[in-house]
């Protein structure tokens, strides 16, 4: 199953990002079987505002329990967190 994890930073918080990003990125990179792809949402002056992650997991509780472990959610880096189940139409 497919999941797409759509997260706003809070305001402000651009530093707070850049010190869990390394962690953040161990994160990602400790689960290849789970992450089918990721990167950083931008604003409109290019800086880091948040994060959309494809996750392959079997079923919603495994997504909600991966971003929950997240380093960047366990820093309090973000305001919203979305997860939705996603199809992959082209790419």
């Amino acid at each position: 199953m497919l999941v797409a994890l759509i997260a706003q930073d809070k305001s402000n918080s651009l530093d707070l990002r850049m010190e869990n990003r390394p962690a953040h990125k161990a994160y990602l990179d400790a689960h290849p079987d789970k992450v089918h792809l990721a990167g950083p949402l931008h604003d409109k002056e290019g800086a880091m505002c948040g994060s959309l992650i494809v996750l392959d997991v079997a079923d919603m509780a495994e997504a909600e329990a991966w971003a929950a472990g997240d380093p960047y959610a366990k820093a309090g880096l973000f305001a919203d967190v979305s997860l939705k189940p996603w199809t992959k139409v082209i790419g």
